[in-house]
């Protein structure tokens, strides 16, 4: 927690296949997502690939600036999963086999629980499992990482024992101002005197264009309810002011 009382973590995305574009990432969505609703504030996303020292490089970074960090991919049991590994030397901890994977393994497979297959069973010295309730083996936490799998629904299932784990600050508060028929043009002067005049929260201008017309969403966001709800009138009347004719609020 830094000194404003915000919690902030991190996501390291790994695997080539990301790099490469074989694969579209869908986890730091799903992520940024949870621990918003557990009042932590996803502060970057990194995307590797399967290579050692930059996985290491990069984790230790993310794990000492930010109170949690997380990582998604490199825990099947191929030559190219490596992220037990470098979670491991990051670390300064040796692996070993655990015992309850194993028994998973063993009771899915049986005689049949291959070399590989047993890559899928090392944790660090230290570590706390992340149940699995979709398919395969679990995840793991050590200090403030996470280490989850890759395939994004067996991900999303691991987040279900996280929740519990987080320790987070205040949920922050978003409100959305839709604004039709006007471009940034317009409303680049309002939105920019509200937001001096908030400085506390985050406002920001996501503009679309399609068949049914052009615009932007404009979106407050906050840990104080009451000072989202008055920097969102103050938005609303300055926009009115600048002759912004079409504009109503939407489900952030």
């Amino acid at each position: 927690m830094d000194n404003t009382g915000r919690v902030t973590a991190a996501v390291l995305i790994i695997g080539d296949e990301i790099l490469s574009g074989r694969t579209q990432d869908t986890n730091l969505n799903a992520i940024a997502r949870f621990v918003g609703a557990h009042g932590v504030d996803l502060a970057e996303g990194r995307v590797v690939g399967d290579d050692e020292t930059e996985i290491v490089a990069a984790l230790n970074a993310l794990r000492t600036r930010y109170d949690y960090a997380f990582t998604t991919g490199g825990i099947g049991p191929t030559h190219d999963d490596i992220t037990a590994d470098c979670v491991a030397k990051a670390f300064g901890a040796p692996l070993y086999e655990h015992p309850e994977i194993m028994a998973m393994l063993t009771a899915r497979w049986g005689a049949e629980v291959t070399p590989a297959r047993r890559r899928m069973a090392r944790v660090p010295e230290g570590a706390t499992l992340i149940k699995n309730p979709v398919q395969g083996p679990p995840g793991f936490q050590i200090g403030n990482v996470f280490v989850l799998a890759g395939v994004p629904a067996i991900m999303r299932g691991m987040l279900e024992d996280i929740g519990w784990r987080l320790k987070g600050g205040a949920v922050v508060v978003a409100r959305t101002l839709r604004v039709e028929g006007s471009g940034e043009g317009v409303i680049a002067a309002p939105l920019e005197a509200v937001a001096k005049a908030y400085p506390k929260l985050s406002l920001g201008s996501y503009p679309f264009f399609g068949p049914e017309g052009y615009g932007s969403n404009l979106v407050v966001r906050g840990r104080d309810p009451e000072e989202v709800a008055a920097a969102v009138q103050a938005l609303n009347t300055a926009l009115t002011d600048a002759g912004v004719a079409k504009l109503y609020e939407v489900d952030a």
